[in-house]
């Protein structure tokens, strides 16, 4: 797998995502402690090849054998969907009274990607709203993006995480294309968007939904199904939503490739070249 190679940062990253869950799930102390030294014999081994998602799927893939549950996130996407839902209304309405609507219901979609409990449990979607819409991207290929917008045949959309996917349903009804396929992860993974999150908020009534057949958080060709990889490759433009994805897809020569997200760690912040915490549309 591709992405941002290894840095200590990412390790202590993954311990405070997973003491969170510790916490949260019902097991011993000496399955808790039994965890840990996996997790950390698992990063030994792969620290000099090291890529987040994989990294990602190797700790989900050990948790489970610990944890009867599938969906470690079920309840935490479904309050932050339903925190989106009673929201899209009046940003609905924003977006129709803006002069600069499609700029406006990207800027919102950007916003949407502060939802993240891999990088941390809390967020004020509210204010993050209030903040995008009036601060400079730290990257800003908008307007090239838009143009590519108009030209495509057929656009694929990356979702990532649940909540937010509302807020990306919106900038979807605004860009108003034919032609659009919302990707999503194959199988439950933190809180990012599954086939049944997107059906949940209606994403399925403006795109075509569509699983890229991984239980990783990001976009990996390698464990992707055909079909999608024939989408992947014929699509005319590929909006690459929120970190995961760009973690996944940022060494990859493929100039179609939009990533739109908030910058929420040090280490990408240094390979992107932002400050964390800004928000980017960055052609690849």
């Amino acid at each position: 797998m591709g992405g941002i190679k290894s840095d200590y940062r990412c390790f202590f990253c993954f311990t405070k995502a997973y003491e969170r869950l510790l916490k949260k799930e019902d097991l011993t102390p000496e399955q808790k402690s039994e965890f840990v030294q996996k997790m950390v014999q698992r990063y030994q081994e792969v620290q000099h090849d090291f890529s987040a998602p994989s990294y990602s799927r190797d700790l989900r893939n050990i948790f489970q054998t610990y944890s009867s549950s599938q969906d470690l996130y079920k309840e935490e996407k479904k309050v932050s969907n339903d925190l989106a839902l009673r929201l899209y209304p009046d940003l609905k309405q924003l977006v129709l009274d803006s002069e600069k609507p499609l700029e406006t219901a990207l800027r919102l979609a950007l916003a949407g990607n502060v939802i993240d409990f891999g990088v941390h449990a809390e967020y004020d979607l509210e204010h993050t709203i209030k903040s995008v819409l009036n601060t400079p991207l730290a990257i800003d290929n908008m307007a090239e993006l838009f143009k590519r917008i108009s030209r495509a045949d057929t656009i694929l959309y990356l979702g990532d995480n649940s909540g937010e996917i509302v807020l990306d349903k919106l900038f979807i009804e605004t860009i108003n294309h034919p032609n659009v396929y919302f990707a999503v992860r194959g199988a439950p993974v933190l809180n990012d968007v599954t086939v049944f999150d997107a059906k949940y908020v209606g994403i399925d009534s403006v795109a075509h939904v569509i699983s890229n057949g991984g239980d990783v958080p990001s976009t990996v060709l390698d464990l992707a199904p055909p079909d999608f990889v024939e989408l992947f490759e014929r699509a005319d433009l590929i909006i690459s939503k929120g970190q995961g994805n760009l973690e996944g897809l940022i060494d990859t020569a493929i100039d179609k490739i939009f990533f739109l997200s908030m910058i929420k760690c040090d280490v990408v912040a240094d390979a992107v070249g932002v400050p964390k915490g800004s928000f980017v549309v960055m052609k690849q």
